[in-house]
């Protein structure tokens, strides 16, 4: 048998799913607002071919957008790592060239 939820519960769900859609729209407009790096188009034939610069719709453009390598993230992390200052200096240290060596 499932027990009735109490107010506290009600409410901290109601906050975590509103959260929830708050980061939703968020990353939507951080999507939105970025500029494509080319389209992938596809001809009347119904071959796919890349693009720089935007086609007429005829071609059905699918926008594509560039993404931060692995390594380029790998480095973003290692770097706010060395801000840390809960640790010692070797400690943190440590940590970022333990990070790096993550790289490919």
């Amino acid at each position: 048998m499932i027990e009735p939820t109490t107010p506290d519960e009600d409410e901290a769900f109601n906050e975590i799913e509103h959260m929830a859609k708050q980061r939703m729209a968020a990353v939507r407009a951080q999507i939105e607002s970025q500029e494509p790096t080319g389209y992938l188009c596809e001809n009347a034939v119904g071959h796919k071919y890349f693009r720089w610069k935007k086609p007429a719709s005829t071609y059905k453009p699918i926008a594509l957008y560039a993404q931060p390598t692995r390594n380029d993230v790998i480095e973003e992390v290692a770097q706010h790592v060395e801000k840390l200052t809960g640790f010692g200096q070797d400690t943190i240290s440590s940590f970022a060239i333990y990070i790096r060596e993550m790289k490919k």
